[in-house]
């Protein structure tokens, strides 16, 4: 377990190297002794992270001579794709991109809890709305996210599909991030709270097709104010 742990700090190193520019994509990675002395690992640690960094699309093999890092274009493992979109000069972009998979993912989610919520799913639901409310009142936004991220778990919960969940589980450190920018303005608060009464109605009507666009409505109104409130200011 100690070994795997080491392993899985270096794949982060690494990472963080080639992000922060250190290591630079499209060239040779350095040589393996050098690597492993710089961060401090046995050269067998070091080529196991590189497997798992080769298996992310990070690092391609080149017969015959030094691995080469891929451009982040190509990079195909989402937890790389994740770590360099919540590095600072990709956060703006990171934040659309993420909004767009959300449409897809959280409209379906929407879509199939209203014909397969509970009514404990429901009062979960109304019950986050409520906490929602009470920590905007008191302008405690880390209470808000939690509440707002918590709502959406119970729609996916709802949604009774284990594959929908585990594909937005990667996300959960870029969404609280995301959450923690908006909802730190007044207006933001105002209209997720709206938006996630009239989500919460449409799923509870039944009315798949009215859930869905409650939810797209939602995300549409969640970039709107992103736009506006966050990125216009920086």
């Amino acid at each position: 377990m100690a070994r795997a742990s080491r392993t899985h700090e270096v794949v982060e190193q690494v990472l963080d190297a080639i992000i922060d520019g250190a290591i630079r994509t499209g060239e040779p990675l350095p040589p393996e002794g050098v690597l492993a002395e710089e961060l401090g690992v046995s050269r067998l640690t070091l080529r196991e992270a590189v497997r798992l960094l080769q298996a992310q699309g990070v690092i391609v093999q080149v017969p015959g001579r030094r691995h080469r890092v891929a451009p982040v274009a190509q990079w195909s493992g989402l937890e790389a794709v994740v770590r360099h979109a919540r590095s600072a000069g990709e956060r703006e972009r990171s934040s659309l991109e993420l909004l767009e998979v959300r449409m897809m993912i959280e409209t379906g989610a929407a879509q199939l809890a209203a014909v397969r919520r509970s009514e404990a799913d429901l009062d979960a639901m109304r019950r986050e709305v409520e906490r929602m409310q009470a920590a905007h009142e008191r302008t405690d936004v880390d209470a808000f996210v939690a509440a707002d991220l918590e709502f959406h778990e119970v729609i996916l919960r709802a949604a009774d599909n284990r594959i929908l969940v585990a594909a937005l589980l990667p996300l959960t450190a870029m969404l609280a991030e995301t959450r923690s920018e908006t909802s730190a303005v007044f207006e933001i608060r105002e209209h997720a709270i709206a938006e996630h009464e009239a989500v919460v109605a449409a799923i509870e009507s039944g009315d798949p097709l009215a859930a869905r666009d409650a939810m797209a409505s939602h995300m549409d109104q969640t970039r709107g104010d992103l736009v506006e409130y966050v990125h216009a200011r920086r």
